[in-house]
């Protein structure tokens, strides 16, 4: 099992969410986060006086999937999400050692 972890530009959520929901992903978690890379911020204007936003508003979508659905779920991310332009974002996938349904008990892949 693997988790996969998209951090995207918020305005590109539905389409992300659209995409995965072609490819019969049904569950995900999201939330809403704040950070900077290589974008670095950027500069504001308000009530005339220019201040700085160091951490940008951004998406964090998690989903836990079988180790064969990784390369679809993760090129569906990548063609919703792509804008072209500096701060798209990052997915990371990780392995995941254990997954427990609560209500069930279900344990591992029959959890997911």
């Amino acid at each position: 099992m693997k988790k996969i972890e998209a951090v995207i530009k918020p305005f590109k959520l539905e389409d992300v969410k659209d995409a995965l929901a072609e490819i019969g992903i049904d569950g995900m978690t999201v939330s809403e986060i704040k950070g900077y890379g290589r974008q670095k911020g950027h500069s504001e204007l308000y009530r005339g006086a220019e201040y700085n936003v160091d951490f940008v508003p951004k998406v964090k979508i998690e989903i836990i999937v079988k180790s064969e659905d990784v390369e679809k779920i993760t090129s569906a991310i990548l063609e919703a999400a792509k804008t072209g332009k500096i701060g798209d974002g990052k997915i990371f996938v990780s392995d995941i050692q254990k997954v427990i349904r609560i209500r069930t008990s279900e344990t591992d892949e029959e959890a997911i």
